[in-house]
Parts: structure tokens; C-alpha cells; sequence
């Protein structure tokens, strides 16, 4: 059989085998409850109440096996829409499928049943045809804990994760490349090559950087910060809090709420004043609103547009502690956040810097493979068609005018307040990550009045209950605010226009971009970004004056060099370079100090023989200019 290959079979291929996983669970252990078993990237999960009992890893090829043993039988779906009363009574033993029946019934879905092989599930579709066919390259990956809904309130559950692939050889080209990246895992390099740490008492999802890291942490910053000031980005910087007025304006607090910290409720200075209606101050969870602050500190032309404004900040989000993930989903991230100001006439031409910058700072990094992905106008949105058409025809042409003819589309995927463009690079195994973004917002630079909906969201609110005990006030305190920042420019004819604004990143956060980075490397960076580029081994004792005299040298030249003076045999040291991914190894011995040479070997095992240190010095110096990728 002929098998489409594009996303949304292999979605429905998944999501089969979740359902496949569900029956072989529930026939292994009577009486266990399914929750759900979306498709995700790359694969599939099922959640799974199991009572009192429990289940490991060394579980998996028995579920396995059953799925294998099942799956002959499953050769098409039925599917029946129920009420809710029917599915309440289809699934009276089930509290999960009863919760999701009456949350679809609610935003008024209708209720599916399917029905493979005798095995009954409520579902929303998306399956393969002919399961027993299609469904047979498949694998159960692990097990882990979830909370139901994700809600740290609600119990928790165990989730299976399994892959399943069209092709016997996809499947092991995805198991392979799994493996090589058990190898390359960043929490695991992180700890072996003392890169970071997370300590419970400084707190969950708070990155402690090491030395090494910081170190190349800093390389990266500066490179990024003379980049963008090359290409004429100003530079700015912001407080970590600030009012929760801001937040309230923005309207990032009543639709960020849950992945925002609570707000910092304290005692004011005796003899403060402060107006009645305004709020507490919030670590900030985006830059955004502090940018257009700095925009609007004085009136502005569209003589100085475009106004490209750049910041390294860190911001806060209360990421739910069973999603926290090393240095990829953290709580407190610095962000690579810039914002542009423009006229509509200089939109594709800002946009096409941007994909130029994103495009350069990729090789630089060595991801020479990515792809660009424009989301559009969702269902629901903020302003009209008219802009919405503006704007997604102006992403689409600043990248065809780039050359990048091959970008796909996400219909539907944009948010609420705007387009975008998402740069998805991929790493040395072929993994994919999204770290760059061009996004407009339609939201906050206009401004509008606030409405009876606007008044209800928030009073539906404990803490605005709590501040302003009537509709009433807090009516008033949302109608002094307004809505929007109304970020306008003096157009040569005088009057005040409405500027846009794009929010931009290349690198996305750089917790989550080193993450990506160590991966891609193997913690072996390239020298230029190495955090040690040279380790010094000394034969012997005699020769430890001449080896200081020589790490001198390399220091005079801004090499980050180390001595390894233990007592150790070379053999020893050489094991351990490598270990530590130091690019270059110089042996020096009686011999070398003589003829004042040393003697050079890579990471990689190569052994280049011994050259002057002018000659080393020269090679390796050139290397780290043009931020060779190579040693």
C-alpha cells in the first residue's frame, strides 16, 4: 500500500497507535483507566490511571508484544456521535473520558466513539485506515509521570511514549538517532563537562552557569551584540519587574496568568503614595511592553524609522514543574528580544534583514540546514482582514525576495495578534528546533476602548476581586488604562499614523539555544567557542617552568589555555583532554622545550607532529577569527 508521507498521515498513524497502546493495557491490567494519547512530534503518548498498581520500563516489551498481538484484528474503525448522556453512560466507569465528554459537549464539539477490534474509545478522529496494515512499524519508548491536564493539583497519571513510522527503515533511522542522542543529552554533557547545575534551593527551572559555560555564554553574547550593532540595532536594557499595570494593558495577564509568578504583594515605603488603582509589580514574563515604553518616551517621526531596538533580558515564566527540561524549558530565560518600529513601507524590507541576520548567524553557528514555517491568521483574531492580508503577504514576499522559495505554511497557527515566521534549524543527527521568530502584533500598538467583555475576563479574576470588591471600580481602573500602548509615528504630512511593530528573535532564548548548541556539538564546540581551546600536557616536572612560560604566551594572545600538572601519565592526561572535548593538546616534553616547539594533537585522536608555537599560534588564531567550524 501506497503511504501518503506528509504530516497529517503521520499524525493519524500515531494517534492509532496510541489507541493500540490503550487496548493492550487495559486487556494486561483489567480495570485501568485511558485518559488521553494525542500524536506529538515524532510519536505518540497515552495516559494511564493504574490505581494502586504500578508499572516500569521492564514492562514495555510485554505491552509491546500484546500491541503486536492485538493489532492483526484492528483492520478498520467505526465510529458512532454520541450525546453526552450516551457517553456518560459508555464511560461511567472512566472519570477521564466523562471530563472530556462534557468539555467537548461545552465548546460544542461533537462526541465520537471508535471502535477497532472491540475496543471502544471517545476520540476526536484522525486515524489510518487500515490499522493491522499500516500500523506496523512501531516502538514503546518509556514511561514517566504526568499530572492530568498537566495540573499539579490533579493526580498523577503514567504516560507511555512509543514512535510508530510508515517504514521498517524509518523507524530504525528515528531508534538510531534516539541513541546517538542518549549520547549528546545536555543535562548529561552538562554535568560531565561542568557546564551547569540546577540546585532545589535556588529553585526549579533556574540555571546556575558554571564557569565553562559562561564563558562561552559571554563569546555568544558579544558576537550577537556587534552584529546587531553593525547592522544598526540599538541597544537597550529593561528592569526584570515591573508594574502589573503594564502587564494589565498588554493583556499578556489575563491570557499568560497561569505562566506568569505571582505578583509581589508587600508593604509600601511609610508616606508613599501610590494611586488607588494601581497594582502590584510582576517579574516580567516578555520585554515587549518595556520596549514600546522606551518608544514612546518621546514623540517620534517617521524620520527616525525603522527603530530597531535590541536586548539580552531575562524574563520569568512559571513553567509546571513536570515540563521543566535542563536548559530548554526553564523558569527564568534571557531572551534574544528585539522589536522593530516601522512605517508600513519598510515592513519587507525589515523583514528581509532579519531572514539575512538569521540566515548568517546559523552558519556561524554551524546549522547550515533550516527551514522557515509561516503561521497565519487563526480563528480567532485581533484586527481585520485587511491588515491580516498585509501582513502575511508582506512574510510571504520578504522571503521569496530573500531566495528562501521552499518555506512551508502553517495555516491557521498564528496567534491571536499576528503572523509570523518560525526558523526551525536542524542539528548534526537531523533533529529539528525552532529558535528564530518574525512576528507581528496587531495588539498592542493599537489602541480601543475597553469593553464589557474586557471587564468581565478580568473581574472572573480572584485577584482583581480582591483589589477592587466592586465591577464597578475595577470598570474604572481598566477604562483609565485603555488598551494598547497607541505606538504612532508624525508622517510627513503631519499627522500621527499607527507605527508597526514586529517582535523578533534569532536565537530565541539562550538557555534554551545552549541546550541545542551542546547537542549539536557533542559538548565538542568549535575552538572559536570552545571554553578551553588549549590544554597544556608536560612530560615531566622539569619542563613546568617552560609550560607557564608557554601558557603566558597563549593568554598574551587571548587563548584560553589550562595546565594539567598532576602527576599522571601522558596516556592519562590525554584520556582526560579528550573527555573534556579540548580542542587542542600540546605535549611538551625535554625535546620540545629544547627546540622551543610543541608537540600537537587534536580531540579527534590526530596526532599533527610538532610545529614552532609561532606556527600553532598563527594557525589556531586565524581559526578562531573566522570562527572556523573545523580544527
Amino acid at each position: 500500500m501506497t503511504k501518503p508521507k506528509n504530516q497529517e498521515y503521520l499524525d493519524h498513524l500515531r494517534h492509532t497507535g496510541a489507541h493500540l497502546l490503550a487496548k493492550a493495557v487495559k486487556e494486561l491490567w483489567p480495570g485501568t483507566h485511558n485518559a488521553i494519547g494525542p500524536s506529538i512530534e515524532n510519536g505518540f503518548y497515552q495516559d494511564f490511571d493504574f490505581g494502586k498498581r504500578s508499572i516500569s520500563d521492564s514492562d514495555l516489551p510485554k505491552i509491546e508484544a500484546k500491541m503486536k498481538e492485538i493489532l492483526p484484528s484492528w483492520n478498520h474503525f467505526d465510529f458512532n456521535e454520541v450525546t453526552l448522556a450516551e457517553a456518560k453512560k459508555l464511560f461511567k466507569d472512566n472519570p477521564y473520558k466523562i471530563e472530556l465528554a462534557e468539555e467537548f459537549a461545552k465548546g460544542g464539539k461533537k462526541l465520537l466513539t471508535n471502535n477497532p477490534g472491540n475496543f471502544l474509545d471517545l476520540c476526536k478522529m484522525g486515524h489510518v485506515e487500515n490499522p493491522s496494515q499500516e500500523l506496523q512499524n512501531f516502538k514503546l519508548l518509556s514511561i514517566a509521570g504526568a499530572y492530568w491536564r498537566g495540573d499539579e493539583k490533579n493526580k498523577m497519571l503514567t504516560r507511555i511514549y512509543g514512535t510508530a513510522w510508515p517504514t521498517e527503515k524509518q523507524l530504525n533511522d528515528y531508534l538510531k538517532q534516539l541513541e546517538e542522542a542518549k549520547k549528546r543529552d545536555h543535562r548529561l554533557l552538562g554535568k560531565e563537562l561542568d557546564l551547569y547545575s540546577i540546585s532545589q534551593l535556588t529553585g526549579p527551572g533556574l540555571i546556575l552557569w558554571h564557569p565553562k559555560l559562561a564563558t562561552v555564554r559571554r563569546i555568544v553574547e558579544d558576537f550577537w551584540k556587534e552584529e546587531h550593532i553593525k547592522r544598526g540595532y540599538q541597544l537597550v536594557y529593561t528592569p526584570h519587574i515591573a508594574s502589573m499595570d503594564m502587564f494589565v494593558l498588554s493583556r499578556h495577564y489575563n491570557k499568560y496568568i497561569n505562566s506568569m509568578f505571582p505578583a509581589m504583594l508587600h508593604q509600601y515605603i511609610e508616606g508613599e503614595s501610590r494611586p488607588d488603582y494601581q497594582m502590584d509589580e510582576q517579574l516580567k514574563p516578555m520585554n515587549c511592553p518595556n520596549h514600546i515604553q522606551i518608544y514612546k518616551s518621546k514623540p517620534r517621526s517617521y524620520r527616525e524609522l525603522p527603530i530597531e531596538m535590541g536586548e539580552l533580558g531575562t524574563v520569568y515564566r512559571y513553567e509546571r514543574a513536570g515540563t521543566l527540561h535542563g536548559l530548554t524549558r526553564v523558569r527564568g530565560f534571557t531572551q534574544d528580544d528585539s522589536h522593530i518600529f516601522c512605517t508600513p513601507k519598510q515592513v519587507i524590507g525589515e523583514v528581509r534583514e532579519v531572514l539575512e541576520l538569521t540566515r548568517y548567524i546559523y552558519n556561524i553557528f554551524g546549522f547550515k540546514d533550516y527551514q522557515a514555517y509561516i503561521s497565519t491568521r487563526p480563528e480567532k483574531y485581533l484586527g481585520d482582514l485587511k491588515t491580516w492580508d498585509f501582513a502575511e503577504n508582506s512574510l510571504k514576499k520578504a522571503l521569496e525576495e530573500e531566495g528562501i522559495t521552499n518555506y512551508k505554511t502553517d495555516e491557521g497557527a498564528g496567534v491571536f495578534y499576528g503572523p509570523k515566521i518560525d526558523s526551525k534549524v536542524k542539528d548534526s543527527i537531523g533533529r529539528e528546533w525552532q529558535l528564530g521568530t518574525i512576528q507581528f502584533d496587531f495588539n498592542m500598538p493599537d489602541r480601543a476602548e475597553t469593553t464589557e467583555s474586557d471587564i468581565d475576563e478580568f473581574w472572573a479574576m480572584k485577584t482583581f476581586k480582591d483589589k477592587f470588591k466592586t465591577r464597578e471600580k475595577l470598570a474604572k481602573y481598566l477604562k483609565k488604562l485603555g488598551r494598547g500602548f497607541n505606538v504612532q509615528f508624525i508622517d510627513e504630512d503631519g499627522e500621527k499614523k499607527q507605527a508597526v511593530m514586529i517582535h523578533r528573535t534569532v536565537l530565541g532564548s539562550m538557555e534554551r539555544f545552549f541546550g541545542v548548541l551542546i547537542e549539536h556539538y557533542g559538548g565538542a564546540f568549535p575552538v572559536w567557542l570552545s571554553p578551553v581551546q588549549v590544554k597544556i600536557l608536560p612530560l615531566t616536572d622539569r619542563n613546568l617552568n617552560y609550560n607557564q612560560k608557554l601558557a603566558g604566551t597563549l593568554k598574551d594572545n587571548a587563548i584560553r589555555v589550562e595546565i594539567d600538572s598532576r602527576s599522571e601519565t601522558l596516556g592519562a592526561k590525554i584520556r582526560d583532554t579528550k573527555i573534556e572535548k579540548v580542542p587542542y593538546m600540546l605535549v611538551v616534553g625535554d625535546r620540545e622545550e629544547k627546540d622551543n616547539k610543541v608537540a600537537i594533537r587534536l580531540r579527534t585522536g590526530q596526532d599533527q607532529g610538532q610545529k614552532s608555537l609561532e606556527e600553532f599560534l598563527a594557525n589556531i588564531k586565524d581559526k578562531i577569527e573566522k570562527k572556523s567550524l573545523d580544527l
